[in-house]
């Protein structure tokens, strides 16, 4: 049957041809946008993180390694997670004060071998609390929010002073991005930049992650009564607000896919620079299925993280970052 009349416009024209949905893209991916997770780790703690397959617990000099590789390949900076023996790890979380821990060797480390590579650290006390919580707990087991502040203040003074670029408060403590920009003001270092973790879930997609660092059996309890309800979603705006007023740089939204909606109204609400985070268990999860054959790992993989930038996301952190990065340099 013949249609008597034809429509005007033809969405599908534009998708007709490679050079036309090229042109007509909304949306780019760069490896420039991409940042990598590493966890670094000494002697018997290296090796591959079994839930996270693909990732590995690296030493110094693989360290140094990777993080060329990286470099090479485009990819602007990497985050940087310790994993601690146990017998340095306490109530307080003392040795994350230690100049001469795990972490400001590291820094120090890539920082001579590549020093066009932006380094992030973390700011929070989990990986060095035989309890597992990103603060100091009181007499009745609560994270005491003012107490662990000040131990973030210092811990800061010491990763920024072995030549962090960034620092990533990811503990979710009331009022720590005003403090941590008053020390390192104080101290002169104006241009350490502030990574906040700014709307950081209690989300279920930490597994992994916790595996990794060691810290999943050392856990009491959960961390609701800091990280936010994953029903919650003004209140990540009010988190938003709070720390871009004391000084934050960049704001995190954490995890990512399953919080798109909250990416696209930070951005729309703000206009500062805002990083996703594609945490372990979304690695996990893209991983298996790719592994048994149900999903391709490339197109999802690519998918996942352009629909990031879709969403608002300036740069994302994800454990893809450096296969990413090598897809996109042979398109």
């Amino acid at each position: 049957m013949v249609p008597t009349a034809y429509p005007a416009t033809r969405p599908r024209r534009l998708r007709s041809a490679a050079f036309s949905r090229e042109l007509s893209r909304e949306t780019r991916l760069a490896a420039g946008q991409l940042i990598q997770p590493l966890f670094i780790a000494e002697g018997p703690l290296c090796g591959p993180v079994a839930s996270m397959p693909g990732q590995a617990r690296l030493d110094l000099d693989q360290l140094v390694a990777e993080c060329r590789a990286l470099a090479a390949l485009g990819v602007s900076a990497v985050a940087m997670f310790p994993v601690i023996p146990a017998e340095l790890k306490n109530d307080t979380g003392s040795e994350s004060l230690n100049p001469d821990g795990l972490i400001p060797r590291a820094i120090k480390r890539v920082k001579d071998a590549c020093p066009e590579l932006g380094v992030i650290v973390d700011i929070a006390l989990d990986p060095y609390t035989s309890h597992g919580h990103d603060g100091i707990l009181d007499e009745a087991g609560y994270v005491a929010n003012d107490i662990t502040v000040e131990a973030l203040r210092k811990q800061a003074v010491v990763l920024a002073r072995a030549g962090a670029d960034v620092l990533a408060p990811s503990d979710m403590m009331d009022g720590r991005v005003g403090q941590i920009r008053a020390v390192l003001e104080r101290d002169n270092r104006h241009n350490t930049m502030i990574l906040s973790y700014a709307a950081k879930y209690a989300s279920g997609f930490y597994g992994p992650f916790r595996d990794a660092v060691g810290s999943a059996t050392a856990l009491k309890g959960d961390k609701r009564t800091y990280q936010m309800d994953p029903a919650n979603t003004d209140e990540a705006l009010r988190e938003v607000g709070m720390d871009i007023a004391e000084g934050a740089d960049i704001v995190m939204v954490k995890p990512g896919m399953p919080y798109l909606d909250i990416i696209r109204r930070v951005k729309d609400e703000f206009r500062v620079p805002v990083a996703a985070y594609q945490v372990s268990g979304e690695y996990a999860m893209l991983k298996a299925a790719a592994q048994n054959g149900w999903l391709d790992e490339k197109k999802v993989v690519m998918e996942s993280l352009l629909c990031f930038r879709r969403a608002g996301a300036d740069m994302i952190l994800s454990y893809f970052s450096k296969q990413a990065a090598a897809w996109l340099k042979d398109a």
